[in-house]
């Protein structure tokens, strides 16, 4: 498959062709991230993408991404804690300073982590978690990946 998708990541969503949607939720999608290296990552993208800032959202559609947020971030936590007994907590971030649309990221959190680091900013890992194909996305997340399809489903009442 091609990775033409990466490049319009909520255009490609948007068409039915970008293969990280997990689900279509209320005001946006709800991804599996592109590295795995904390198994669960997930991104919750607008569905709006001109849209880059939280604040360029009308209050209604702001308090609907906000509540994906919340749905994706509980999803993921539920599905880890299932999924890995030294599961500890999900860190949710709105950033923004790389991709020029609005999203979410879902960091889920694990006891294993390395000592310095299980305490820090995701973003300080070692460059090398994030582009070693070890951690890139593929067959073998499908475990997390269903388990927190599973749990946004049910979330949904």
């Amino acid at each position: 498959m091609s990775d033409d998708w990466r490049r319009d990541r909520v255009g490609s969503a948007l068409q039915g062709g970008n293969p990280a949607v997990l689900r279509r939720l209320e005001a946006g999608f709800a991804v599996i991230g592109d590295v795995q290296f904390l198994p669960g990552y997930s991104v919750l993208l607008t569905d709006e993408p001109e849209v880059q800032r939280l604040s360029d959202l009308p209050k209604v559609r702001r308090l609907a991404f906000l509540a994906d947020m919340d749905r994706l971030g509980e999803a993921a936590e539920r599905a880890c804690r299932r999924l890995d007994p030294a599961f500890r907590r999900v860190n949710l971030e709105i950033l923004g300073n790389t991709d020029g649309f609005l999203h979410a990221h879902v960091w889920p959190r694990f006891q294993w982590e390395p000592a310095d680091l299980v305490g820090m900013p995701v973003w300080l890992y070692p460059l090398e978690r994030w582009s070693d194909p070890a951690y890139a996305l593929g067959p073998q997340h499908d475990p997390v990946r269903e388990a927190i399809g599973e749990e946004l489903d049910t979330l949904a009442g």
